[in-house]
């Protein structure tokens, strides 16, 4: 999880995140303003998380920008946990908030059902 904290580390001061760990889990909040569903392509495999963030922005009535200082879009590539896995994924945005759930392995440790067989 080392690589994945360093990546998010070196991404621009603008970037605000939150980086979260559970026993089962972890958990990335990531600020993206503006971004709906529609605008945001995430991507987890190939032991990557690609994340394109993409604000729409425009200008209400008769106004133009003087300047523009909110960036419009976000493109982040991060490695995956070792232990996470990437098929059970889960990633919701609400109100410009992304939140990616990598859920843990269990240490190679899998519980097996065991079943009464008829002994006839």
């Amino acid at each position: 999880m080392s690589a994945l904290r360093d990546a998010l580390r070196d991404l621009s001061e603008d970037v605000f995140f939150d980086l979260l760990e559970s026993e089962d889990a972890y958990l990335l909040v990531l600020d993206v303003p503006g971004v709906s569903a529609d605008s945001l392509d995430l991507a987890v495999e190939n032991g990557r998380i690609s994340i394109d963030a993409h604000r729409e922005k425009e200008p209400e009535d008769d106004y133009r920008y003087l300047e523009e200082n909110r960036s419009l879009f976000l493109d982040v590539d991060l490695p995956m946990p070792a232990d996470a896995i990437e098929s059970e994924a889960k990633a919701a945005v609400e109100r410009g908030v992304l939140e990616l759930t990598l859920p843990k392995t269990r240490d190679g440790e899998m519980t097996i059902d065991v079943v009464e067989e008829d002994a006839d």
